[in-house]
């Protein structure tokens, strides 16, 4: 066996275990990982195929930036506690996304059997590709003249599914968990912390006061008790 063909075969194992962690997985931190593990695996395709570029902005911008943001929203909603699931949060969000996976797998396997043997198509449908031009340069060409717009509406909707994912999961009530925080948040115990120390201080200048008491009020006293 070459090297080429186990490399692939590996990378094919890692990427079809990290895809089954993300559906079947109970935990979401562990949902996440596994999705890392995919991209990773998928990059090390494009590096196969000789896309290093694509290899890399795999890594640097999905792995090492959009994952870390689920898991930044994965653990501000919260991941250790038991919500009900016998009611949908959304009255039939389940049918809905039934129907939609078999939406898009029936249209997924529509284009791959329609196309026959040649499955991506023309070599390439933007320019053609040689050796006068890097690709990286002719990709940000395209990227930034033709897609500019698509590209800036892609990190707005990034934005907005974060944001509307905290605000949808956000509970009505306090914002603090008293049942994880029974002593109070950081800003109370040091509050608290704060006023201990004032009123010690009041006491200690209290006692301070009384023990120098000045010699003239002290002969005044005694001339006043004879």
């Amino acid at each position: 066996m070459r090297v080429e063909m186990f490399t692939f075969l590996l990378t094919a194992a890692i990427c079809l275990a990290g895809s089954a962690g993300v559906v079947l997985l109970r935990n979401p931190v562990h949902n996440a990982l596994s999705l890392v593990a995919t991209l990773f695996g998928v990059a090390v395709l494009f590096i196969q195929q000789g896309a290093y570029f694509l290899a890399a902005i795999q890594v640097i911008v999905y792995a090492g930036a959009i994952v870390i943001l689920f898991l930044f929203v994965i653990m501000l909603l919260g991941v250790d506690k038991a919500e009900g699931i016998d009611r949908d949060p959304i009255l039939g969000q389940r049918t809905a996304a039934i129907a939609a996976g078999v939406a898009i797998l029936g249209l997924s396997l529509t284009a791959l059997l329609s196309v026959g043997s040649r499955v991506t198509g023309q070599a390439s449908t933007l320019a053609a590709i040689d050796g006068s031009e890097p690709n990286i340069n002719a990709l940000a060409k395209v990227l930034f003249t033709d897609y500019v717009f698509a590209f800036e509406i892609t990190s707005v909707l990034l934005t907005v599914a974060v944001v509307g994912a905290v605000v949808l999961s956000r509970k009505a009530g306090s914002a603090i968990d008293v049942a994880e925080f029974p002593e109070g948040t950081t800003a109370d115990l040091l509050q608290a912390k704060h006023d201990a120390a004032a009123v010690e201080q009041e006491v200690l200048e209290e006692v301070a006061t009384e023990d120098e008491t000045p010699e003239g009020e002290a002969e005044t006293t005694e001339e006043a008790l004879r």
